[in-house]
């Protein structure tokens, strides 16, 4: 199997399709099975290297499902969506196991591998990619009053030891990405810091994923509540790209994938 890094080349494309009922950015709108799928082939054609598809949401304040509803919601879409690339959006191990059995090839966890002992050897037996993301506290809690020393060494000094944790547990390092976490138990000035230094979380070896699209934090730079303009979604992900990000997490895959393939050109 290639590696992450020869798998996805900067800047690589994530398009998200929540399938939940409460989705933080879409209202819900891929809650059923054919608009998910189709929203999904769509951002293949449009250039997404990759679809994350998640049936539980974790955005701020939310609450948690059950495996068997998780399921539920998302097998049949991957089911529909055989042969794509595709990546899951689980922290739960029985889910992760059946949409590797459809063909996932990615298991993206907002916990790292801390909710479920048993994920990490979902991923190590399937020798599939994985992303580890930080998170401070839960989704219902993480936005009440998050706090670090420095946010930017915190997440670095958490994420080297989940890189730790995955490889001791018998996870190839070279399938590894890891996610600061933007938004997920941190303040509008923590987003902006992990952006800013992104190079001391490059320094961990690893590629770097990165979900800055429709995020609050930026919405409130041009005086909106929730959710930022898809301008505003752009500018942050090349700053990003620029600062060192791999995979870039979208909800508006073509209008990423070309300004980013315009901050590529550029760089040279």
């Amino acid at each position: 199997m290639t590696s992450i890094e020869d798998r996805f080349p900067a800047p690589a494309v994530m398009g998200v399709i929540n399938v939940t009922p409460d989705s933080f950015s879409d209202g819900g709108v891929h809650f059923n099975v054919e608009p998910a799928v189709t929203t999904a082939w769509g951002m293949l054609d449009a250039g997404a290297a990759i679809v994350d598809v998640g049936g539980e949401s974790t955005r701020p304040g939310s609450s948690g499902v059950s495996s068997e509803q998780e399921l539920e919601r998302v097998e049949p879409v991957l089911a529909d969506l055989a042969g794509a690339p595709v990546s899951i959006d689980t922290s739960k191990a029985a889910v992760a196991r059946r949409a590797l059995e459809l063909g996932v090839e990615l298991v993206n966890d907002v916990t790292a591998l801390r909710s479920d002992p048993d994920l990490a050897g979902v991923v190590a037996d399937a020798g599939c990619y994985v992303c580890l993301m930080h998170m401070q506290g839960e989704p219902r809690t993480m936005q009440e009053n998050p706090v670090y020393d420095d946010v930017v060494s915190d997440v670095k000094r958490f994420l080297e030891e989940r890189l730790a944790f995955a490889v001791a547990a018998g996870i190839d390092e070279r399938n590894v990405c890891l996610d600061p976490g933007i938004g997920f138990g941190k303040t509008a000035a923590h987003n902006f810091e992990l952006v800013r230094r992104l190079d001391e979380l490059r320094a961990l070896g690893r590629p770097l994923l990165m979900g800055l699209s429709s995020k609050s934090s930026f919405a409130k730079l041009v005086g909106r509540d929730r959710v930022g303009t898809l301008a505003v979604s752009l500018g942050a992900a090349v700053s990003a790209y620029e600062r060192g990000a791999t995979i870039l997490r979208v909800h508006d895959v073509r209008e990423h994938v070309e300004a980013l393939a315009a901050a590529k050109a550029v760089r040279g």
